[in-house]
Parts: C-alpha cells; structure tokens; sequence
C-alpha cells in the first residue's frame, strides 16, 4: 500500500492540511511519457510507465530508502521530485535530503539509482520543487523545502509560520574525487502555506504564489547592516526651510537660532539667484532660482517667532514655480487652502459620481448581490512574487486580486511549471519564462469556464490538466473524478434552441466513478490518461486515444 502519513493531533491548522494533508502521494515524470512514481509502506519507490494500455505492467521498485519510516514518530510523507532526465530529489520524510543520479529513467538498461548526496537538513521538510542546471562546467541541483514550524513569537495566528529553505548543491572534484556537497542555504518564512513555488531553471531566481508573502530571513550581520542602513534612511529631516507662492510673489521662511540678531544676517539678491548667510558661517541657503525675480522689489524681515521670512517679486506673473531652488530638496512647499481646491476643482472631470458614467452602455456595473456563493473567495487576495537569487530581493510583485490560484502543471520539463488562475468564470494557464523580463508571464491557454465549474465542486481534492491543454480534471476525496474536454467540431448539425444559430463547437464533460472506497491520495494528468492513486489501487483512466 501507498506510504500514507495521516496528521497528527498536533499538525491541527489549515496550513499543515494544505501541505501535508492534501498532498498528492502521485509523482508524474514529465521527462518521460506516461510514467508515475509512489512510495510504498516498505520504502520502495515504485513506478508505472505505461506503453501499451492493452500490456500494463506491475509497478516496479526503482529505489529503496534506506531508513527504517516505521521508527519514525514525528516524521512527514516521502517526497520526490524530478529535477532533470538524469537526476531525481528524493526525502523520506525524516528530515534527511537524498539526491539520486537515475540514469535514463524507463530504460531498463541505462536505468540505475544511485546516490550522490545524502545529508540531514534538520526537522522534517517536503520538496516542494527542484532543478538542475550546469553553469561554468560546474553541475548544480537546487532544491526547495518545505517545512511548516512552531512559532513562540505567534500568540495571535495560529502559532505556527512556513519556511522554504532553498538548498543549493553543487559538485566538487578534489584530487579526481568528484564529489557533491552542499554550495548555499536560504531560508525565506511566511505565514501561508505558498500555493505555488519554483526555482527558475537556471538557478538564479524564485517565484512564489502565496496568500501572505515570504521574505528572505538573513544572517545576524547582514540584519544589523540593514538595521543601520534604515535608521539612517528613515531618520527623515525636518525642512530648513517653507515656501508658499501666488501668482505674483514666493513667500520663504527659515527658522534660525535664537543669538541672530539682525546685524548677523545677510540676504543677497540677484535676478536669478539667492544667497542666505548667518553670521560667518557658510551660506545657510544658495542656489540658482527657478525663475527670474524683480530683485530690487524683493525684501526680508525677523518675525517675532524668531523666523526669517523673504519675499521675492516674481518678474513673470502668474505660472506657479514648482520648485524654488533649482536641486534644493531642503525646502517644503506650503499649499493654502484655496490653491488647494482650485486643483480639484481642475480635476473633477476625471471622476464621477454616477456609478454608470458611460451613459451609451446599457448594462449597469456588476451587482454584488447577484454574485453566487460559489463566486466568494475564501482569502482576501494572493500575490505572484519574483526573487533574485543574489540579492534575495524581490524583483516583480503582482497582486492576484479576484484571480483565484487553481492548479499548476508542467507543460515543458526544461520551463518553470505553468500556473492556471481564475479569471472569471474562465481559468487561464500562465507560463512563467525568467528569460524574458519583458514577458514574464505568457498566457498559453484557456479553459472556458472552469473557473466557475470548479468553484461548485465543494469536495474537490486535487485539479490537473493536459500538458496539450486538450482537457482539465479534477478529482473529490472519493470515488469521482470529473473530465472536461476542450470544445471540438462536431460532425452533425445542431442548433440552439433559444438563439437560433448553429453551433460549431461543443465542449463535453466526462464523471468517471472509481470502484475503490479508500480515499484519493494522488493525481496525474498526462496529455492521453489520467493516473489516479487510492491507498491500494492506482487507476488508470484513457481520456484521449493516440493520433
């Protein structure tokens, strides 16, 4: 039977649900066509690679984990991912990372499972993603894990906060010895388990979808680095000086030390320059001015509050300055009130207060009480984020909105996994490319409303699709598992009723119920079956007949 791990009392809140309870025991090779893995209660992992559905074979053990899971109390579901054609990450759920050089996987003859990596890496974790990549002769595997931790510091969530701790190992030659050790550590923490989470295929970067985001925790050095730089940065200044203006005159007052008396201070005037000393000190003030002034009408004077105030007459009337000193950033321009609204008032044909402004369209905006209860969301909004690799900064941020995260699917091996969101009532596959800044994110595909369809299906456990994009799936804790195909031509005529038109294309939906009463544990979608794995039984479903 399937190597299970039911939660524990302890594992009680939604993130340990989301990352251990609903995880998909299933692992699809999308190097390979038509080839599953799982991790049986002995600590074999076995695989099932179908070529002919008339001649299925028994699953085969590829692997064996060398620890005993039994003596294990507090350990996590085994998880596998599969990082390149050669290469696989492998974790028995204890804490302990193994990185396998497979050989072609599915070809008996090249086919071999070897390990070349095997270290603990502290409390229990799951692998989240990982990719291998050559950069300067040098072969790397990065490895995201996946770990939900007790948190002192929590007293009002749920006590409990995410870590995905970014592993890079890389391979070490010393005397001919080649040998792999680990290059780099990173943790980043968040307070939701992350929808979705990759490496970029060449290592350099992390794209993560979340409902609470993630950032880099850093080493104490650094933090205290940081600290400083902040408190420098946020140590705001208070102007040196304030400036008002009409359509005639610039009013600018500074304030200066109670010992200045009037003998003490000098103001300069020129046309197009002003110069403010006190005392003998440097010039408190000095700077070309943003435009000509009459200087001979311009004058100063001490006011009781120990301020200096000068006016200049401007020698254009009427354009407002927006600066006074050209480059001078120490000042703070003062609005009054009337100057204030006569800019909104300059504004006002922007808005509206009427909800329908476009009087030619007919259809009021969406009504919200016309939304269905399937359309609300149970969390507020996720966001899309890129980090650099280097500076484990995030370098993009975008803001989901109402674009409810369904599903992910690997479309191309050598690409990151694509994302499929809501939008609407439609859902919509998204591939990131890391490569191209300016397209990061392409849309590829378009499945017409099963964003809405999905929304409906209260059970549903886990949702996949085609790499082809020809159907989208989704399966309930037990027995049913839902088809829905693309729309195709149809070969007769027929015609809908209420409209009158003739339809070219109809989309058909399949319900397939398994004969099984164990819960579904895993779910693989390739582009001509869907694999589905119950604790005893994996069923195969043909979906699509071969060109």
């Amino acid at each position: 039977a399937v190597a299970e791990v039911k939660l524990r009392d302890d594992q009680y809140t939604l993130d340990h649900m989301r990352a251990f309870g609903m995880y998909n025991y299933l692992h699809l090779d999308s190097w390979y066509q038509d080839s599953v893995y799982y991790v049986d209660q002995l600590g074999r992992v076995m695989n099932l690679s179908v070529t002919l559905d008339t001649a299925l074979q028994k699953p085969r053990e590829v692997f064996r984990l060398p620890t005993d899971l039994t003596a294990y109390d507090n350990r996590l579901c085994a998880s596998m991912h599969f990082s390149s054609s050669t290469w696989v990450t492998l974790s028995d759920g204890t804490g302990r990372l193994y990185l396998i050089k497979s050989g072609k996987r599915g070809n008996t003859t090249y086919e071999k499972w070897e390990i070349v990596f095997n270290e603990e890496l502290g409390s229990p974790f799951i692998i989240a993603h990982s990719v291998s990549f050559v950069k300067s002769d040098v072969r790397s595997v990065a490895v995201l894990l996946l770990r939900v931790e007790k948190d002192e510091l929590d007293t009002k969530g749920s006590g409990f906060h995410i870590t995905l701790e970014w592993v890079t190992i890389a391979e070490i030659s010393k005397e001919g010895d080649h040998r792999y050790e680990i290059f780099k550590r990173r943790v980043l923490q968040g307070k939701s388990v992350p929808h979705y989470a990759a490496i970029e295929p060449t290592g350099d970067g992390l794209m993560i979808v979340s409902y609470k985001p993630f950032k880099f925790m850093q080493e104490e050095d650094d933090k205290l680095k940081e600290n400083d730089d902040a408190e420098a940065t946020n140590e705001k200044k208070d102007p040196l000086y304030y400036w008002q203006q009409t359509e005639d005159d610039v009013t600018l007052t500074v304030n200066i030390p109670q010992d200045i008396t009037k003998d003490d201070i000098k103001v300069r005037f020129s046309p197009d320059n002003i110069c403010v000393t006190l005392k003998d000190q440097p010039p408190l003030i000095e700077g070309k001015l943003y435009s000509s002034v009459d200087h001979e009408s311009c004058t100063w004077i001490i006011r009781e509050n120990r301020s200096l105030e000068i006016s200049l007459i401007k020698k254009n009337e009427g354009p407002q300055w927006p600066e006074l000193i050209l480059g001078d950033k120490r000042g703070e321009f003062v609005m009054d009130s009337s100057q204030c609204s006569e800019i909104a008032e300059s504004l006002m044909h922007l808005t509206s207060e009427v909800m329908n402004a476009n009087p030619e369209k007919e259809n009021p905006p969406c009504n919200a009480q016309e939304l269905e209860e399937c359309d609300a969301f149970l969390e507020d909004s996720a966001s899309l984020c890129r980090f650099d690799g280097d500076t484990l900064k995030v370098t993009h941020v975008i803001n989901l909105g109402s674009n409810q995260y369904l599903f992910s699917v690997v479309v191309d091996p050598k690409e990151m996994p694509c994302f499929c969101l809501r939008h609407d009532v439609d859902a919509l596959l998204w591939q990131p490319h890391s490569d191209q800044p300016e397209n990061m994110w392409e849309h590829i595909a378009t499945f017409n409303a099963l964003g809405y369809v999905q929304a409906s299906k209260q059970d549903k456990k886990f949702m996949a699709c085609a790499p082809d994009y020809s159907y989208a799936a989704l399966c309930e804790c037990l027995r049913r598992v839902f088809i829905y195909r693309q729309p195709t031509p149809l070969s007769t005529v027929l015609y809908n009723r209420k409209e009158g038109r003739q339809v070219g294309q109809v989309a058909k939906q399949l319900v397939a119920t398994l004969e099984a009463n164990d819960p579904i544990l895993g779910f693989q979608a390739t582009s001509e079956r869907l694999f589905v794995l119950t604790t005893k039984t994996l069923f195969l479903i043909k979906v699509n007949s071969g060109n």
